[in-house]
């Protein structure tokens, strides 16, 4: 029955053929043997996302090299070993991690991945790659142990855009931070990713185990070069000559990641509990659109992804910038300008006539013209996928969660694009048009009079500029150096953004959007 029914026929049929309230009995459990995993890769931050796309990889690559067929869209299955050796143990570093710590232990590590297709269709899969987990304020002895084992080849982690401690201004590391600094002070009782990983790098040193890899799968502009810079200035603050030999030995190849994960809600767990009587403490729902480009360095062995669809490059750059540029922008102009309107939904804002046609002519008129080319990637089919993905209205993927922690996606995302045609001589107006979208919302008040949420960690500091904004200085906002640099004092797009600030007040969101999509002239 196993091989005959897909996982959208379970949750169809599923009451009617087989009842159960233990994922490791589910019909849609791992047919590989996890008793024989070893922890090839650690994962510094397990959230939704990696267990949507990162674990979601190595599971079908485990299940398709047991026998089991192909999974999940895989290629035909090819001769080798089991892969079992690259079983994921996660680490959480924060206190909070605990509730992801309770919620595996409780199942075994096991979990529902529930693909959301439109117009309904479920098609969840029960998920084991993930074979441990650790907190690593509970025992940070036995982290840094796991970490030093010659069998973990890889580190991987997604611990936000904001997470680096690097200034995205200058690019630098914040050595005053004080997790930097006590990192520094006291190596032994590391309390940050990178503290965890310069210590675990020094300890493999000492004992001529090879370094492992160290994988960045956040959303970030370079990520690669991100983790190294991290992880390099934090051991340069203790060990200088460790810091040499980290940043001559240790690969940090950059990726593309790409799948939308919206946060789980209680509804979704009701759901798979009705749909398939099956208790998950913490299922993760997604998009059925997954894509993960990586640069192919891994000195110390990596697994056979190309096998399960991931596409391995010597160069990232091209297709990080297209997924940054125009996915990652397009989702923060439904966020500020969905916001203003007073919309919840990314699917609702995609489907307004007036978002759409004006998310599509800031990627066609500004983004699209400073990507390079993207080898295989036709660019308007790529397009047309993102409002296909948008308008998911299974997904139900809130505005509220693309628009957190905007000023540190705003800059990578958008204002990136800005400068690069402030250099080129470009067109900036639909750029600085949503910067301006971004400020008034940070003023609290959408256009029906509610109240817009703002949820940011520099909170503190913009909304006061937000207020002065508000106040009559209309540039206070983008005076923020950190998150700004110099735009505020480049004439051309202070002129811009203070002009569409001025005309949002004036003419409401909507007509000005309708504006803009139309206008025409280079600003």
């Amino acid at each position: 029955m196993k091989a005959e029914l897909t996982g959208s026929d379970w949750w169809q049929h599923g009451k009617d053929l087989f009842l159960t309230t233990s994922l490791t009995e589910s019909p849609l459990a791992p047919d590989y043997d996890r008793s024989a995993m070893i922890t090839g890769i650690v994962h510094i931050g397990v959230g939704g996302f990696h267990r949507a796309h990162e674990a979601v990889y190595l599971d079908r690559l485990m299940h398709r090299r047991a026998g089991a067929g192909p999974r999940d869209g895989a290629e035909p299955i090819k001769p080798g070993g089991s892969c079992l050796e690259w079983g994921i143990c996660g680490v959480g570093l924060l206190p909070g991690d605990a509730r992801m710590r309770d919620a595996l232990e409780s199942q075994g590590h096991l979990y529902t991945l529930i693909r959301k297709h439109p117009g309904g269709l479920r098609d969840p899969v029960v998920i084991g790659s993930i074979h441990d987990y650790r907190l690593a304020p509970d025992d940070p002895e036995a982290v840094l142990a796991l970490m030093s084992r010659p069998t973990t080849r890889i580190v991987s982690l997604t611990i936000t855009e904001g997470g680096y401690n690097v200034d995205d201004v200058t690019g630098e590391f914040r050595t005053f931070s004080p997790g930097a600094v006590h990192d520094a002070t006291h190596p032994g009782e590391p309390t940050t990713a990178f503290g965890y990983i310069v210590e675990a790098l020094r300890r493999r040193r000492a004992d001529g185990t090879p370094p492992f890899t160290v994988m960045s799968c956040d959303n970030l502009p370079g990520n690669g070069k991100v983790a190294r810079t991290a992880v390099v200035s934090q051991a340069a603050m203790s060990d200088p000559e460790l810091a040499d030999w980290i940043d001559g030995s240790v690969a940090f190849p950059s990726c593309m990641v790409d799948r939308i994960t919206p946060q789980t809600t209680l509804a979704d767990i009701d759901e798979l509990r009705r749909g398939l009587d099956i208790e998950d403490a913490w299922p993760v729902v997604c998009e059925p659109f997954t894509q993960w480009v990586i640069e192919d360095d891994f000195p110390a062995g990596r697994p056979p992804w190309e096998e399960v669809g991931v596409q391995m490059v010597n160069d990232v750059v091209p297709y990080e910038l297209m997924k940054l540029r125009l996915l990652n922008a397009s989702h923060q102009g439904l966020a500020h300008w969905g916001r203003l309107l007073g919309m919840e939904y990314a699917h609702e804002a995609a489907a307004d006539a007036d978002i759409a046609t004006w998310v599509r002519a800031y990627l066609e008129r500004e983004a699209r013209a400073t990507l390079r080319s993207v080898p295989g990637i036709d660019l308007d089919e790529y397009v047309d996928t993102l409002f296909w993905r948008f308008t998911n209205e299974a997904i139900a993927d809130t505005l509220f969660r693309l628009a957190q922690d905007a000023s540190s996606r705003m800059p990578k995302f958008v204002l990136g694009t800005v400068r690069d045609n402030l250099t080129a001589g470009g067109p900036i107006r639909l750029g600085a048009a949503m910067v301006a979208a971004w400020a008034l919302g940070e003023e609290g008040v959408d256009e029906n009079g509610e109240e817009i949420v703002i949820d940011d960690p520099l909170a503190e500091e913009l909304l006061p500029l937000a207020a002065a904004q508000k106040a009559g200085h209309e540039t206070a906002f983008i005076s923020h150096e950190g998150v700004f640099g110099d735009l505020a004092t480049d004439e051309r797009f202070r002129r811009a953004f203070v002009e569409e600030l001025d005309a949002l007040r004036r003419d409401g969101a909507r007509e000005r959007l309708q504006a803009l999509a139309g206008h025409t002239r280079v600003a």
